[in-house]
């Protein structure tokens, strides 16, 4: 009776595998236990064949509780959100007494709850229950052969126990194949370029210098609007501060080396630069501020992941895959919510990174339809950014504003003046600060009078700067105009009081010290 059994269990387990395409979870031949899923339609269809009986109903019951508990630990290895659970148990004997009521569909009261039905094939029941679960599988086995000879039998189940070992042998090889395409060579290269850049930014001024960085290759705007486009690719490596750094290269460390190894070395340096401009032209796009950082080639290593979640969806959450959701998302968040962010190259990044994966695709899984598409998508993307960079750029009080202050410290006063003209004719926040730029300009050209009218024009504008009252106090001081002299240093002072050059003008300018 025990060969019987274990007979039937080997041939319903090869012919759900090799004939009607489930995948094998777990096999022990020890205890004769194999589980096995096939997903169809966002469903998980779990079987788990059991060569075991019980005496009586509440041994069973004790055994269908333990199984539930398996198939919740067992959910990630699943494909789908849905679990039906067809839990089959082969024995010559069934429970003594009645038992009959556990073949009713049962769950248990969570979310996404495991539903699962139980199948008992004894002598007598065997066949109706083998129909049964045909049935309820949608599926048509061959019938399990009768009257077999035991030499025949035990041949048949070493057989049946080869091949399914060797299916699930080959399912881990095809696994291990997936993360084995290429040894992180480019990962530690690029890491290694980014060090040395930092290197050489501490030594020409430090990697928190405004200017080094900008000569050093930095995104920076205006220049980038020069046609000094060169600056997307550059700004990938360097970075601003220590702190900067660590976070980045160790991003690049854990990310890069799981991509390279996924996708193989050249995909890999194709999809970390492509990703790297797609986030330096969003950068370019979206925010004026001087920046600089691999956060865009970061994220889009995230994308690249993302993209290898979904053709091997199970094989990604079976391995990295709620870890690398949740950094994303806590990335994202933190991106939104710490200013100085920039959230344009992580976002661009990682949209970029994801079709330069499409473009790429996985090593082995050619596909012209989704590589077009992700090519197509990909070049819109960059071209999207570029036209709506240079658009808002030119339009943006805030570029002409940096550009102004490169110029002011280049003393070349006369296009500061320019500038700032062209600045004043936009709409925009940034009024009275071009206005006090233009007016330092003014004063270097000895344009004072000219000075005044900008001064006194920057004060009305939000955000004021102390600094115009404070300049303005001098030119009214210089022209003896003593009493709005005192009226502006009282309010440069009144907004700056720790300002030593303030309280030194306004004794002067008063006769009085400041309280």
């Amino acid at each position: 009776m025990y060969l019987d059994d274990q007979y039937k269990l080997y041939h319903m387990a090869y012919e759900l595998v090799a004939n009607q395409q489930f995948d094998i979870l777990h096999i022990d031949h020890n205890t004769n236990e194999i589980w096995l899923e096939k997903y169809v339609n966002k469903r998980s269809n779990v079987i788990r064949l059991i060569q075991k009986g019980f005496d009586w109903k509440n041994h069973l019951k004790r055994d269908i509780a333990i199984v539930f508990q398996k198939a919740k630990a067992m959910k990630k290895l699943l494909a789908g959100k849905h679990i039906e659970l067809y839990n089959v148990y082969i024995s010559s004997h069934a429970p003594v007494d009645d038992w009959e009521s556990l073949k009713k569909p049962m769950q248990l009261k969570e979310k996404n709850p495991i539903k699962m039905k139980v199948y008992y094939l004894d002598n007598e029941g065997s066949i109706e229950e083998f129909d049964r679960l045909q049935t309820d599988l949608d599926v048509q086995l061959r019938t399990i052969p009768e009257n077999v000879d035991e030499e025949q039998q035990e041949q048949d189940i070493q057989n049946k126990k080869r091949y399914l070992t060797g299916v699930l042998e080959n399912k881990h090889k095809e696994v291990e194949k997936v993360f084995s395409f290429g040894k992180p060579y480019f990962t530690y290269l690029l890491i290694a370029i980014n060090l040395v850049l930092f290197i050489l930014l501490e030594l020409n001024g430090g990697s928190t210098s405004i200017n080094t960085l900008i000569e050093m290759g930095a995104k920076y705007n205006p220049s980038i609007i020069e046609g000094e486009w060169w600056r997307i690719a550059s700004s990938m490596f360097l970075h601003i501060g220590y702190l900067h750094l660590l976070m980045n290269m160790l991003a690049i460390y854990y990310l890069g080396t799981a991509t390279e190894r996924i996708f193989g070395r050249t995909r890999f340096l194709f999809i970390y630069f492509l990703a790297g401009i797609g986030g330096g032209l969003a950068s370019f796009a979206f925010t004026t501020n001087v920046s600089a950082g691999a956060s865009g080639a970061i994220f889009g290593l995230f994308g690249a992941l993302l993209f290898f979640g979904i053709i091997y969806k199970r094989i990604f959450f079976q391995t990295m895959g709620s870890n690398i959701l949740i950094i994303l998302l806590i990335n994202i968040v933190l991106g939104f919510s710490v200013e100085q962010i920039d959230m344009g190259a992580h976002i661009g990044g990682l949209l970029a990174g994801f079709l330069a994966s499409a473009m790429m695709h996985l090593p082995n899984k050619k596909n012209v339809r989704t590589q077009l598409i992700g090519f197509i998508a990909y070049v819109m993307l960059i071209t999207g950014l570029v036209i709506f960079g240079l658009n808002s750029n030119m339009n943006n009080q805030s570029n002409y504003l940096m550009q102004i202050e490169q110029l002011l410290l280049d003393n070349q006063f006369e296009e500061v003046v320019e500038v700032a003209t062209e600045a004043l004719d936009l709409e925009g926040d940034m009024q009275g600060p071009i206005l006090f730029q233009r007016s330092y300009a003014y004063i270097e050209l000895n344009e004072l009078n000219l000075a005044v009218e900008d001064l006194e024009q920057s004060i009305l504008h939000e955000p004021v700067l102390p600094e115009a009252y404070y300049n303005l106090a001098l030119l009214y001081d210089s022209n003896g105009q003593i009493e709005e002299a005192k009226e502006m240093i009282t309010k440069a002072y009144e907004l700056n009081p720790d300002e030593e050059s303030f309280a030194e003008v306004y004794k002067k300018i008063t006769g009085e010290s400041p309280e």
